[in-house]
């Protein structure tokens, strides 16, 4: 899946840019693993070229993760339903980021059957 929209240069007037990620029939064992949700997201920052700063993730009970990777360009945040196969992704960027290699990363590391995303600038002046 192309995130074209994800490729909004920087400009002077938005201090960031997020992406809202739904992924869907992502196979339960996935979601509720949070070394592999935590690896995902790592993975994200890498293809990105994001500089990790610290990473934090919770497994729920009876099932889901939530976690985040803050980097020093912002956050990748998660919260998973594996009861559903479904999780939510926020990736939030400063700089001029290409975000599109880290939506594929995080698709196919949680093994996404199909995703949405949407572009959002932020911190308009």
């Amino acid at each position: 899946m192309d995130l074209s929209s994800s490729k909004i240069p920087n400009r002077p007037d938005f201090l960031g840019r997020q992406v809202h990620l739904e992924l869907y029939d992502c196979p339960h064992e996935l979601l509720n693993d949070p070394a592999t949700v935590e690896a995902a997201l790592l993975a994200c920052a890498a293809a990105i070229k994001a500089t990790v700063v610290q990473s934090t993730f919770h497994q729920f009970s009876p099932q889901g993760v939530s976690g985040v990777v803050v980097i020093m360009e912002s956050h990748i945040a998660i919260h998973t339903w594996p009861e559903y196969g479904y999780a939510a992704v926020d990736i939030f960027t400063c700089g001029d980021m290409d975000m599109e290699p880290g939506v594929n990363t995080i698709a196919r590391c949680l093994g996404a059957q199909r995703w949405e995303e949407e572009v959002y600038l932020r911190g308009k002046f």
